[in-house]
Order: structure tokens, then sequence, then C-alpha cells
């Protein structure tokens, strides 16, 4: 069976470009209305703004397996992918019948944020067209972290329009696993699961390596992430997340946002994976090599270029508050996440000051360190600066408002260009290869089907 997945995963036809939320739901649309007898395109809610979202529903079997994409709406990969795992599961009867479940595709759950993100779905795909049009919600304003929540002093119960109509699909089917698609910028693959077999990992891990893609083997995305096999970690809870801030001397209580899909979808015995996919490949994402530094001095750099740039965005933003006009998801956005940035560098100091840190820094682990920052510069930069030009283009231009998107647009573009990594874009295809595979090989290992090659 793996060697016919990987023939799936690497015969998907060119992608010239990520599809915005009417691209989505029109090619959805068009398989249902191809396939009746299987396919059931229906509506399960609607989105903060109104906007209607859409199920398909593809019959095959008494397990369900729940397929969910745009969780992230800065992360498109995943809708591309929702497209062709229908079109697969439509086209290959024999695939389907051996499989034996019933799918629920959702292929785009946040259109409110997606839109937003569409401005960089174009390509040529470049830093700056991608920052200069990034957006990615506060994170209790993001579906994926939006489910109820309560734990120590931490309570969250803001639950939003599109996390409610997923808790709906989530308890009518019952899924046997919950597949969460994802993608970052730069650097490997990498995998969350909540179960796994060792058969499993070397499966997930030898997708993209047999497509010409690196996995992710450096750091985790947090120290308290439990990584199960090289690129395969294990699903991390809110309770964890809490935890961790406590134990560093954080304030717990400053995370705004509840628990996870995988957590909610828990309560059932439903399993989890989350298939995490880059934009731009480094092999430095996987390179072992030490280096000259030690691992404490790598993370006290680290420390010191978050400070530096919590302390730029937080200065230009304090600048025009008492300018602001309007409350947009940008600055929303940017009111929650710049503190992030100060708790990064206070986390990387931390850190350092451990014992058991103290050897070597390899390359991947450098990769990471650079990486880090420059996400959060590319990110959170982009989106203050769409603050700022919001404010401007409603007329709203004060002298501290021209002053500080004058000032930030010099320093995002310095950002940009001290980029020290070399990079390489990915080809869509290829993306949507490594979450196919890695979606069916799940569902084989974890929700049933002959796992036989």
């Amino acid at each position: 069976m793996f060697e016919r997945i990987m023939a799936l995963a690497g015969s998907i036809p060119p992608v010239e470009r990520f599809a915005g939320v009417d691209e989505l739901l029109a090619q959805a649309g068009q398989i249902a209305r191809q396939y009746p007898e299987l396919t059931r395109w229906h509506r399960i809610g609607s989105s903060k703004l109104g906007e209607p979202l859409w199920s398909l529903t593809i019959s095959g079997g008494p397990r369900r397996i729940l397929v969910v994409a745009a969780v992230h709406p800065n992360e498109p990969v995943g809708g591309l992918t929702s497209i062709r795992l229908a079109r697969t599961l439509t086209e290959n009867d024999a695939l389907r019948e051996e499989l034996g479940c019933t799918w629920h595709i959702i292929p785009c759950i946040d259109p409110d944020g997606t839109r937003l993100n569409e401005g960089w779905f174009t390509p040529p795909l470049t830093l700056g067209s991608y920052g200069r049009s990034f957006y990615r919600p506060a994170p209790g304003e993001q579906v994926e972290w939006s489910f109820p929540f309560a734990y120590k002093e931490n309570f969250f119960d803001r639950v939003m329009p599109e996390t409610i109509a997923l808790m709906r699909v989530i308890d009518e089917t019952k899924p046997a696993l919950l597949c969460s698609l994802h993608n970052g910028e730069y650097g490997g693959v990498y995998y969350y699961l909540s179960d796994t077999t060792d058969a499993l990992n070397e499966q997930l891990a030898a997708i993209p390596v047999r497509l010409g893609l690196p996995l992710h083997t450096g750091e985790p995305e947090a120290a308290f992430i439990e990584q199960i096999a090289p690129a395969i970690f294990r699903g991390f809870t809110a309770e964890q997340e809490c935890d961790f801030m406590e134990e560093l001397g954080l304030d717990a209580g400053r995370r705004k946002a509840g628990t996870s899909s995988g957590a909610y979808a828990a309560r059932y015995g439903t399993r989890y994976l989350a298939a995490e996919v880059p934009y731009w490949a480094s092999p430095d994402a996987d390179d072992h090599t030490p280096l000259a530094m030690s691992y404490p001095e790598l993370l006290a750099e680290r420390g010191e270029r978050f400070e530096e740039t919590a302390r730029t965005l937080t200065g230009l933003l304090e600048s025009v508050r008492p300018d602001l006009s309007v409350r947009s998801p940008y600055l929303r956005a940017s009111e929650a996440f710049i503190p992030f940035l100060w708790d990064a560098a206070e986390s990387s100091r931390t850190l350092a000051g451990r014992q058991d840190n103290d050897r070597p820094a390899v390359v991947a682990e450098r990769f990471h360190a650079i990486g880090s920052v420059l996400s959060g510069r590319v990110r959170f930069g982009g989106m203050l600066l769409n603050v700022l030009g919001g404010e401007l283009a409603i007329g709203n231009g004060t002298p501290a408002i021209r002053a500080a998107h004058q000032r930030l647009s010099e320093v995002f573009e310095g950002w940009i260009a001290e980029d020290p990594q070399q990079r390489q874009e990915i080809p869509l295809a290829k993306l949507v290869g490594v979450q196919l595979g890695a979606i069916l090989a799940t569902t084989v290992a974890l929700a049933g089907g002959r796992a036989d090659a």
C-alpha cells in the first residue's frame, strides 16, 4: 500500500499558484456535481463576516476521516491538498473502497482570514511580498486555537463561529482521524501526531525525502514539545504550554487563547495528524554538523535578536496608538503577537542558562534560531505595516502615523536584506504530495485499512 501511496504523492500535476477562497469552493463544488452518487457538498456554518462554510463528504465506509484546511489562514497549501485528496478519492474506486472510510473534507474553514492573505498567493513568492500581505489572526481568533479551555487560571470561551462549525462537525462525525493541514515559511517537513508507530514514523519521514525535500530535524517549535522520531513530534496541548510558561517564570494568564482541534476531538478517541510543509527548502534544516559556537551562545544570540525586534515593533506601535482609529484584524493581531517576541527573548535567555544545554550547537539549530527570528520580523512587522497602511488608506495620515510607516518600511526592508540563509522555493505539487501521502499513510496506519505494500 505504501508504494501505491508514494505513486500518488509523486504524480501531482504542476500547480502554478495557491488557490484563493472562491477557487477552492468552486473546485470542491465541481467535484460534488461530477460525482453526485458519492459526494455531498453541504454548508456547515458561517464565518464571522457571514460567509458560508462548506464541507465535502465522500462516502466510502464506516470509519470517518476529517480533513481541515486553513485552520491558520496564512497556510494555503492545505487548500490545494484538500482538492487533490477529493479528486483522488472520487476518481480511484479501488483506493477508496480499500481504505473503507467516509471522508469529510473542509477546504477552507477560515475564509475571512484567507482572503486577507490572497495578496501573496500569486507568484513569484518572495519574503517581501509574503510579509507585506501576511495576516495571521490573534491566537484567540484562530480556528485551531479557539476551542473552549479551562486550566488553572486560564479560561477561554470566546469561541468563534468558524470554530463552532468545526466543533459541530467533530461532534457529529466522531472521526477516527483528524488531519489538520499546516505549512510554514522555510526549512524542512515535519509532523505532529497524537499516536504513531515505528512503521508510520518511517513512512512519514520517507515521503518528503523521496520527493526530494529535507526533513526538519532541528529544534521543535517550543522546548517542551516531545520529539518522537526525526521530524516527528507529539501533538502538544494548551495545558503543556501553560505549564512551560510558568516554568520559565512567564505569566501563563497572558495566554489569551483556547485549546486545539485535536484536543477537542480526543474526547471521541480521535487520532490527530498535523502535516507541516515549508514554502522554501534548505539543507541546513537537516544538518547536524557541530558548530564552533555553543548551544547556550546560540540561544543567547537568538534572545538578543528577539528583544531587538520586540523593542522596535513595540516602540512603533506605541508611538501611533493615540492616533489609531480602526481596530482592524491586523491591529488585534499585532497587539497579541508583539508581546510574544518579548516572551521569546526571555525564554531563549532562560534556556541558555540551563546546564543541560551546555554543548556545541549544530547547523540545524542555528538554522531554526535564525529562521524563528526572521519569521517573527516578516510576519509581525508586515502586519504592523498593514495597520499603518490601513490608517493612511482611509485618510488618517497624522504626522505620527506617516513617520512610523516610513520608519517601519525601512526597517522591514533591512530585515529582509539581512537574511543570510540560502533558500529554494519548492514546487507546490511536491508540498501537496507530502500532505496527501501523509494523510493516506496515517489513515492506513491509525484509522484502518491494509498496511501491506
